[in-house]
């Protein structure tokens, strides 16, 4: 039995996890006001007025649901009916094993569809304090790009400190001017994805010589000054490639320019000593992005220095690469369980402000906010899903379960990625048919397998438990 006409959820936020959020409390049958500030009020990094625009890289990362964590939360969000996930498939270009998309398209269907949505009311407009009482029931989704107006407020109210790192934007090469005579097509391993063929990727060798002095330059080029976040730390998942300089002459080489799984065509009996790669960034393939490329380099440094790239010495840039101050919440002193902040209950939080990191990351707690927020509606509240599936241990670490002890204090929360980590461990060790334990490398295939069944099931009990809908296209089917 539901409320009749229940008064509207308020989400602040139109990125990836409000306009999840969104979607999920108007498939519930709840109304949701959608807060956006674009166009009023740009971001730094933002260019468009589009729900869910993607303003760093275009990839969804691995699809394959079996094996890796960030698969697997794919697989659960499409089974509670994802829109996110939804336009992503619906949008996809060739990216070897990873889900990637066409960031235009993939945001125009995600603005359409919320648009379209009778219960969907889209307000444009700045929020720069903290909501009304009249609004009983707000997820803030606001990301890691907050209005300074709403974090000062949000930080007043909490009494605690947000926390804060740098996240940096690859840049992006028109294809036409990449020399094909140098570089070439293929995934690591020839392995293909989600709309892909094995060969997805472009790839620009470098051999040790042309490596030493590509590392060189960038360690000297000119870079954009931040003395105001002096302090702030970088996020290990998104380093600008000046810092992974900055660490040792080989870190670029073992890190996104890796020269493993590859065979240059043009030269397949010398073996690169580094490889820069890039992926297709739209689905006409007329854009590629630089993997792993994120950089605070000046433009005219970035112009100059990825020119002594084989293969792009005439390369034109769509995009350069660019910098922007990320905020997050230490959520496990703040948040409770279902996501609400302990010092105003009324008040949700999702996606990068709470402290998880990437895109699906986002989408994913928007998805699990607005389902909650949904169920308090309605007068019969849901728990989070269990920490044995992908989405109840991202949640489960974001609103305390990575808590450590260093020196009797507790550790500092910082971003993270879902991770087989956060998943509680095994009963009982892989073994093979005959019952003897398994090491090495079927050892970890094995175990990855194991907790990813256990998550799809324990995501199947969970939703007959509750009787979890799953969204489908404007309305919601049990």
């Amino acid at each position: 039995m539901t409320t009749a006409d229940p008064s509207p959820i308020h989400v602040i936020g139109g990125g990836l996890a409000g306009s999840e959020a969104a979607w999920q409390i108007a498939g519930a049958g709840v109304p949701v006001v959608l807060h956006e500030m674009r166009p009023l009020r740009m971001t730094d990094a933002h260019r468009t007025e589009g729900l869910a625009e993607l303003v760093c890289s275009n990839s969804f990362r691995s699809d394959d649901s079996d094996l890796n964590a960030v698969g697997l939360i794919h697989h659960e969000m499409r089974t509670l009916g994802s829109l996110v996930m939804a336009a992503a498939d619906g949008n996809q270009v060739p990216a070897g094993s990873a889900l990637a998309v066409d960031r235009d398209a993939f945001s125009a269907e995600i603005t359409a569809r919320l648009a379209a949505h009778p219960l969907v009311t889209i307000a444009r407009g700045e929020v720069t304090a903290i909501p009304p009482a009249e609004w009983d029931s707000v997820i803030i989704a606001t990301g890691p790009l907050t209005s300074p107006a709403l974090a000062e407020a949000i930080r007043n109210l909490t009494g605690a400190d947000s926390l804060a790192f740098f996240d940096a934007i690859a840049p992006i090469v028109h294809f036409e001017t990449i020399d094909m005579s140098k570089a070439w097509f293929q995934s690591r391993y020839d392995k293909a994805g989600p709309g892909g063929t094995g060969a997805d990727y472009i790839n620009c060798p470098l051999d040790r010589a042309q490596y030493e002095a590509f590392v060189a330059a960038i360690l000297a080029g000119e870079k954009t000054e931040f003395r105001e976040w002096e302090g702030t730390p970088y996020f290990d998942g998104c380093l600008p490639i000046e810092i992974m300089a900055e660490r040792g002459p080989e870190t670029l080489r073992h890190g996104p320019m890796k020269p493993v799984g590859l065979t240059n065509p043009h030269a397949p009996d010398v073996k690169p000593y580094a490889i820069v790669q890039l992926r297709q960034d739209n689905r006409l393939g007329t854009l590629f992005n630089m993997v792993g490329f994120q950089t605070k380099l000046k433009y005219g440094a970035q112009a100059a220095i990825f020119r002594m790239i084989p293969g792009l010495e005439q390369a034109e840039f769509a995009r350069l690469g660019g910098i922007h101050r990320n905020t997050y919440l230490n959520a496990p002193e703040l948040l409770d369980a279902q996501l609400r902040l302990k010092a105003m209950p009324r008040l949700r939080f999702a996606g990068q402000i709470t402290g998880c990191e990437g895109y699906v990351e986002s989408a994913a707690t928007g998805l699990v906010a607005g389902r909650l927020a949904a169920a308090e509606r309605l007068g019969h509240p849901l728990a989070p899903p269990p920490p044995e599936t992908a989405l109840g241990a991202l949640v489960n670490h974001i609103t305390g379960g990575h808590i450590a002890t260093i020196d009797n204090g507790p550790r500092s929360y910082q971003p993270m990625n879902v991770n087989f980590g956060l998943f509680p461990p095994l009963d009982a060790a892989p073994r093979d048919e005959n019952g003897k334990r398994l090491r090495g490398k079927e050892k970890a295939v094995a175990k990855k397998r194991m907790i990813t069944a256990r998550a799809k099931a324990a995501l199947a009990g969970w939703m007959a438990e509750h009787g979890c809908a799953v969204t489908v296209g404007n309305t919601a089917a049990e």
